[in-house]
């Protein structure tokens, strides 16, 4: 129950190489993914959970296998918010940056696509923000996936 099949290094150079995989992959999809979870959206994340489950641990079913690998992704967790506080560039890098989505009333449409948003989406928050589009100074799509109006 508590030998570990593989050597400790072993599934902590695992979960590290898992961990920035994902990493690159979920920040590939682009910034609704992460902000907004869909049903859809909800369902890819608990397959790739399922999916790189024995990627991480080279099927040790310890519990002091699964306590290392825990271990270590909290850890580089908090390494990643520790580094990205620290510097801005590698904050952009990690986390990314708004994107102007609309000015003036106006919404570009080409911007809008090419971010992978629904034009439901921006309605929606033009009406949390209580802001008719003749109003809107500025709509940005947020580094989290959330959208943001600026009104006149």
């Amino acid at each position: 129950m508590f030998d570990l099949d593989l050597p400790a290094w072993e599934l902590v150079v695992r979960a590290v190489m898992v961990y920035l995989a994902l990493l690159l992959m979920v920040r590939m999809t682009g910034k609704r993914t992460v902000g907004q979870f869909t049903p859809f959206d909800l369902l890819v994340v608990m397959l790739l959970s399922e999916a790189v489950s024995n990627s991480l641990s080279g099927g040790d079913d310890s519990i002091s296998g699964g306590l290392i690998l825990a271990l270590t992704l909290i850890c580089l967790n908090m390494l990643i918010a520790w580094i990205t506080s620290r510097s801005r560039k590698l904050a952009e890098l990690v986390d990314g940056t708004p994107v102007l989505l609309g000015r003036d009333g106006v919404i570009f449409n080409d911007v809008v696509k090419k971010c992978r948003v629904a034009s439901g989406d921006v309605e929606q928050a033009l009406r949390e923000a209580d802001c008719p589009l003749p109003d809107m100074k500025c709509a940005f799509l947020e580094a989290d996936g959330k959208i943001t109006i600026l009104q006149k």
